[in-house]
């Protein structure tokens, strides 16, 4: 009479270990994403490692509902919707650790695909000389970030770092005489001693609202996650005219990128010019395992290509592979980086109405501001990461 009962028991304790398991697998390999992916005939698991996504197992299909009811239940989601996209968050605790976990599920022709992301609270802890800063761009941020007034960007695509970057900056600004605020979307790590808001959309809570709302609040900084729409730029960039520093994001190629962006979206060009502390792009390149990486003579034709002197020798180092690195040739990641602090005529210009281009130039060829791919080349000179990683972050842009 009691085995049915048990069976079900049984196969729920399965299920229960097998989302334990892949977390934890997950958090050995330093994962920040798990994939669970449905396909005809069975379930694959692929981990995102320093920012690539590897297959680590695979599963039969007929698992795939009680994972995703299991992954549900810890997420609080509706378990009998499977036609519409969920999204959610959890806790797990393993190995002595608390994990926080954010869940995406969405509907598919195999069913639904999961979505882990492992929130890895480590980070927050880092300082910014952490995050792989040279000297002089460190030194630079430093100063601009302790500006009493005024808006920084930190720009770049989804998993540059740009959310690592900006909490590490709020730990260097979190101190007794400061009052600090954030509008998130969504709160990815709880900070102490600072006021932290998620937007809801349900309830009108946008970015513009929420801003509005908490400018009334007496902040002296201002973390906003990100400026998506005109109305949250014109209110930002006022914000910081009206003594707050505002910290926030933006989806563009690079620095210069970000102030005709803010045109674009209808700002006054004088209100960007005189309102802009600075603007830092980022990208993550993978980092050479030291246990395998071999040095190389770099060939004429790569210093071409890399607008290197072909005469100069030059020496970089390639990624191999071994039982360290899972042979990748890479173990862990870290930014490089492109600071545009503007000068007197650079936001003479922006506010004149020079283009993209002009200014691009003028900070590049005048003020000799290091791009991305310059800051790259000197992590691989120094044997940090490849020419090859240099490459695959920069190639987006040719102006890199």
């Amino acid at each position: 009479m009691g085995k049915p009962d048990q069976q079900d028991a049984d196969s729920e304790n399965i299920i229960i270990k097998l989302v334990t398991n892949l977390v934890r697998l997950a958090v050995l390999n330093n994962a920040s994403d798990v994939h669970i992916e449905p396909d005809s005939d069975r379930i694959r698991v692929r981990f995102r490692i320093d920012g690539v996504l590897r297959e680590v197992e695979t599963h039969p299909l007929s698992l795939l509902e009680p994972l995703a009811s299991r992954i549900k239940v810890l997420a609080d989601l509706k378990l009998e919707e499977r036609r519409r996209p969920q999204d959610g968050r959890f806790q797990l605790n393993t190995d002595n650790k608390s994990l926080d976990i954010r869940v995406s599920l969405f509907p598919t022709v195999y069913g639904e695909n999961i979505s882990l992301r492992i929130l890895n609270k480590t980070n927050i802890l880092l300082g910014l000389p952490s995050l792989g800063f040279s000297p002089t761009i460190l030194e630079r941020y430093m100063a601009m970030i302790h500006q009493p007034y005024g808006i920084l960007f930190v720009t770049g695509p989804n998993g540059s770092g740009k959310t690592t970057t900006l909490y590490a900056t709020l730990n260097t600004l979190n101190t007794p005489d400061k009052d600090i605020v954030t509008l998130e979307d969504p709160v990815e790590y709880q900070l102490p001693l600072i006021r932290q808001t998620q937007v809801d959309l349900d309830v009108g809570l946008t970015f513009a609202a929420g801003l509005r709302s908490l400018l009334r609040q007496d902040p002296d900084i201002i973390l906003l996650g990100e400026v998506r729409d005109p109305d949250t730029a014109s209110i930002a960039v006022r914000s910081a005219l009206t003594g707050h520093l505002v910290l926030t994001t933006l989806h563009t190629n690079d620095s210069v990128g970000a102030v005709t962006r803010l045109a674009d979206m209808g700002v006054e060009r004088v209100l960007i010019s005189s309102a802009t502390v600075g603007v830092l792009a980022q990208r993550l390149v993978r980092v050479l395992c030291t246990s395998c990486a071999e040095s190389y003579e770099a060939s004429i034709p790569l210093k071409q290509e890399l607008g290197l002197d072909p005469n100069s020798a030059m020496t970089f180092k390639r990624a191999v592979g071994c039982e360290s690195c899972g042979y990748t040739g890479y173990l862990g990641r870290t930014g490089i980086y492109e600071l545009l602090d503007p000068d007197k005529t650079f936001r003479q210009m922006m506010t004149d109405g020079a283009g993209e281009i002009e200014l691009r130039a003028h900070a590049t060829r005048t003020m000799k501001m290091r791009t991305l791919r310059d800051d790259g080349l000197d992590k691989a000179a120094q044997g940090i990461t490849s020419v090859e990683e240099i490459l695959r972050v920069t190639s987006g842009n040719l102006n890199e």
